[in-house]
């Protein structure tokens, strides 16, 4: 039986190069609940990151391509645009498995020099549904476990990372590492709206709590933090109050960092569910995908007041920012 092709090109249509190309070339895994699974040839897995601002990681490890916890602020649909798949929808619906992970991983970290970090889940989630299936975000754990010396951040919206507490705390014997959970709200209800097929908020919390257990280091982002809907002082000293008792070691916050990709599906959200926001929005966001400064100023003055009275070391701060230190235009695969 022939191979299922994710595209059917027309004779007319440009020749695919590249990413585009090796997408088509994938062949179907399996079809769940709107999602597909693609496989993805891979010529690296460690990849470069380039950027004029001052990041605080070197490399970046995403085992897939494409998230189906569908966030509806989420940064990264614009990754699935290199493939061709230009429909920001897309990107939470056709997911691509990185295959032979741990082996290019392996042929790579000899390019990793000392003290350079290395972040996974920057723009895919890699704790997401496809990975209690195909496990390669384990196999690369397994990998790294081989090695000493290495610096690694790992960011994801997900208690199925506890999983995989035995492994990462052997990471963490050679290594530096960190867990950085993202919780946007404490509010269920809010969250279950704004990332519907992402774990709840208890469930993270609980997730870093049996982490730090574990003896593995983990903390918490609050990100992206949205105007007028998840930012209200009150609603975040409720977050770092639950980050505080579920013994996270650090948390921190970052502003919404909005693409044209990203506000295709974010608007219509916000139409939906908070139609009052809509103008403010596109005001905010219509020359820019950053907030000014002086947003993300008052939200760093007021999260330092709420670690302050918390009890929260800032000591990590520097990690928890590996995900969400928002990215302008770099191909973080």
């Amino acid at each position: 039986m022939p191979s299922l092709s994710l595209f059917q090109e027309p004779a007319s249509s440009p020749k695919l190069v590249g990413i585009a190309r090796i997408a088509a070339e994938g062949t179907s895994l399996r079809e769940g609940y709107n999602v597909e699974y693609f496989t993805l040839g891979s010529r690296s897995l460690l990849n470069r990151v380039v950027s004029g601002r001052n990041l605080p990681f070197t490399w970046a490890v995403n085992p897939y391509r494409g998230c189906e916890f569908a966030c509806k602020y989420c940064y990264a649909r614009y990754t699935h645009e290199f493939m061709e798949l230009r429909d920001g929808l897309e990107f939470e619906r056709k997911i691509f498995v990185k295959q032979e992970a741990a082996g290019l991983l392996r042929s790579e970290l000899k390019r990793v020099k000392r003290g350079e970090e290395i972040a996974i889940g920057t723009a895919t989630d890699p704790y997401q549904p496809a990975e209690r299936r195909f496990e390669i975000t384990k196999a690369i754990l397994e990998e790294l476990a081989r090695h000493s010396g290495l610096s690694i951040g790992i960011v994801t919206k997900s208690n199925m990372i506890t999983r995989d507490a035995e492994i990462l705390r052997r990471v963490g014997e050679s290594n530096r590492l960190y867990v950085n959970m993202t919780v946007t709200t404490v509010n269920t209800e809010l969250a279950r709206k704004l990332e519907p097929r992402a774990p709840r908020p208890d469930l993270r919390l609980e997730a870093v709590r049996q982490l730090n257990l574990a003896g593995v280091d983990a903390g918490v982002i609050c990100a992206p933090v949205l105007p007028e809907i998840t930012d209200n002082p009150r609603d975040l000293e409720a977050l770092v109050k639950a980050a505080k008792e579920a013994g996270a070691k650090y948390v921190f916050a970052n502003p919404l960092f909005l693409k044209p990709c990203s506000a295709a599906v974010f608007l219509p959200f916000l139409e939906e569910n908070f139609p009052a926001l809509v103008e403010r929005y596109k005001k905010r966001y219509a020359d820019r995908a950053f907030l000014p400064k002086g947003y993300a100023q008052r939200l760093s003055q007021l999260m330092g007041a709420l670690r302050r009275k918390y009890g929260i070391s800032n000591d990590h701060a520097r990690h928890s920012r590996t995900a969400h230190d928002k990215m302008e235009q770099m191909d973080l695969f």
